[in-house]
């Protein structure tokens, strides 16, 4: 009886072992593959066994099987007994991924990328193309996660030709989102390879003006590639664009207060959309109708809706007010597509909607990425008590925190009689001035000590009106604080021309809209020679009528081309995968009481 035993004991462990070898024994190793048994069979046969290397592979194979029933957390702890130097090659990289597998379920692309680098992993291409497979996509993945667009697209293109069915076609869109993401001065084939041919149609769509210049470009590239994957089958973006090309926009609806407190603002939109509007007709474009409609004068959406769809609008510019945006984006969709002028606050919306305006948020985080760009790490900040400093407060630290700024001191402004003291606080000033008192007071006689502040403070991210900013800078310089750089939103230049109030704020760096820095554009002149406000603080409007106009037809091109960008007269705008139309913005300083622009720094 105990002998029958013992065979079967012996029998099970034969029959386990076979499960988790999927080749026959080679330099390589055998490579685990899911087993006929739970997890707890094979931990237990592996503390059984006498066989090292036998026990290590069924580790290693309850490891991947906790991992593809879910469960990382057990699959890393069981990973981490196995002596991953003591396997042979192979299964050091089928070690290796899985590791990278679950650095990537914690979203940690870096250790997912070290746990690829093992030495083993040259010899990948020996392997089965399952594995090779499978380590390809989780390294695309730990690519494309650490920001390496072009490398994460290189591993995709590799294991395209392994892959059939669905996955290929994942594969094959994953691809394409990469190439497009990549800025256009990166998308320069010197190689006739698949990886040259995909830079080529990214490089032929991005500089394309128009839906019907790109959808030329389109057919002229698969025309010349027409073995290339993507010619034999088009990305899905660019289908859309061909769908979009073949339904040129013929008719806007433009949606704006004439009445009211916001008419101002809606006559400033108005005037810049329509001086793209006919600038459109005089270069010989054939531009779409305008149908102009009071949102002043709504009863409710549904029923502008059905009067804009009676008179044959086919895309919506507005409504401009902040709750009636609100409303739209929650509703599950919309009868007309619409490009709303204002922005709502949660994130999602009808796939119909789309939003654009002058979010203070977006030059906040300008901010952040000017300053990364100028090599600063430590910022201290200044906004405005109340809601709107903390919405910019919010939107600058969330993006510099995010990518590895820290925060050293933040000071919400209110009463001018309290800038003093405020910023001597954030310095340290009261400190450094309590230690000279105290240095006198041991030494019992007056010794000359000039307070000294923190060193620790790189630069201060400022939010600020022009009036706020002139009493800031010079207490800065009052209280041993000039050489601080200060980076600072738009909201800190008038547009006046004020020499004075310029001498005030010397050295303060802003980012601002084109329109108001770039005073030679042709349409600008047009326009501030019928509108001469339009040379002042409500440029900004102006350029967002502008922007408004050209962005009308080239939605679904954004929407198509995740990262393409569009030059406008508000700032360089793209969008978000909420749809939402974001800037970036150039940058100027005040020096002698003058406005000089800056050079611009790489994206």
């Amino acid at each position: 009886m105990i002998a029958c035993l013992r065979l079967f004991t012996a029998l099970c462990l034969a029959a386990l072992l076979a499960a988790c070898a999927s080749s026959p024994s080679s330099s390589l190793g055998d490579l685990p593959r899911t087993p006929d048994a739970s997890i707890e069979q094979l931990l237990e046969q592996a503390s059984q066994s006498k066989d090292p290397e036998k026990a290590a592979l069924l580790r290693l194979s309850a490891a991947d099987l906790a991992y593809r029933q879910g469960n990382a957390g057990q699959s890393a702890q069981i990973l981490q007994q196995v002596p991953v130097e003591q396997l042979k090659p192979g299964q050091q990289v089928f070690a290796s991924t899985l590791a990278a597998e679950l650095a990537m379920v914690r979203n940690q692309p870096k250790a997912a990328l070290t746990a690829l680098s093992h030495p083993s992993l040259q010899r990948l291409s020996e392997l089965p193309v399952e594995q090779q497979v499978r380590t390809g996509t989780v390294h695309a993945r730990a690519l494309e996660a650490d920001g390496q667009a072009l490398a994460a697209a290189r591993e995709r293109i590799f294991i395209a030709p392994m892959l059939e069915g669905e996955a290929a076609g994942k594969n094959h869109e994953a691809i394409w989102t990469l190439i497009a993401s990549l800025p256009t001065d990166q998308l320069q084939p010197t190689s006739t390879d698949d990886l040259g041919g995909w830079m080529s149609l990214a490089l032929a769509v991005k500089t394309a003006g128009t839906l019907e210049q790109q959808q030329a470009a389109i057919d002229n590239w698969r025309a010349q590639n027409p073995k290339h994957p993507a010619a034999i089958q088009l990305p899905i973006p660019l289908t859309k664009l061909k769908e979009l090309a073949s339904q040129p926009l013929g008719k806007i609806g433009l949606l704006l207060p004439q009445d009211g407190p916001l008419a101002a603002v809606g006559k400033a939109l108005r005037e810049g959309f329509m001086a793209a509007h006919y600038q459109a007709q005089q270069a010989g474009q054939n531009p779409p109708a305008i149908v102009f409609y009071d949102s002043s004068k709504l009863t409710s959406m549904d029923e502008f809706y059905r009067k804009a769809q009676a008179d044959g609008v086919q895309l919506v510019v507005g409504p401009l007010e902040k709750p009636l945006v609100k409303q739209l984006s929650t509703r599950p969709q919309l009868p007309i597509t619409t490009l709303a002028l204002n922005y709502s606050e949660g994130d999602q919306g009808p796939a119909q909607l789309f939003q654009f305006g002058l979010a203070a948020e977006d030059e906040a985080r300008e901010v952040s990425r000017r300053a990364r760009a100028d090599g600063l790490h430590r910022a201290a900040i200044m906004v405005p008590k109340g809601e709107w400093g903390e919405r910019v407060l919010r939107a600058f630290s969330q993006d510099w925190q995010a990518n590895g700024g820290s925060i050293i001191a933040i000071e919400r402004v209110d009463q001018p009689v309290q800038l003093a003291q405020q910023i001597a606080g954030m310095f340290q000033l009261r400190q450094s001035e309590a230690r000279a008192k105290s240095l006198q007071n041991a030494a019992g006689a007056n010794v000359a000590a000039q307070p000294s502040r923190r060193q620790d403070i790189e630069f201060i991210f400022l939010a600020a009106t022009p009036q706020q900013a002139q009493q800031i800078k010079p207490t800065l310089n009052f209280q041993y604080a000039g050489d601080v750089p200060v980076y600072a939103t738009s909201h800190v230049y008038s547009a006046s021309g004020d020499v004075n109030q310029y001498n005030d704020m010397n050295g303060i760096r802003f980012c601002e809209t084109p329109w108001l820095l770039e005073t030679s554009n042709p349409l600008r002149q047009q326009v501030v020679a019928q509108w001469p406000q339009a040379a002042g603080s409500l440029g900004r409007l102006y350029a967002m009528g502008v922007d408004a106009y050209h962005l009308a037809p080239r939605l679904g091109q954004l929407k198509a081309l995740p990262d393409s960008r569009i030059e406008g007269q508000s700032g360089s705008l793209g969008m978000t995968q909420t749809q939402r139309v974001v800037r970036q913005l150039p940058w100027a300083q005040f020096v002698s009481g003058q406005v000089q622009r800056l050079p611009d720094t790489p994206r």
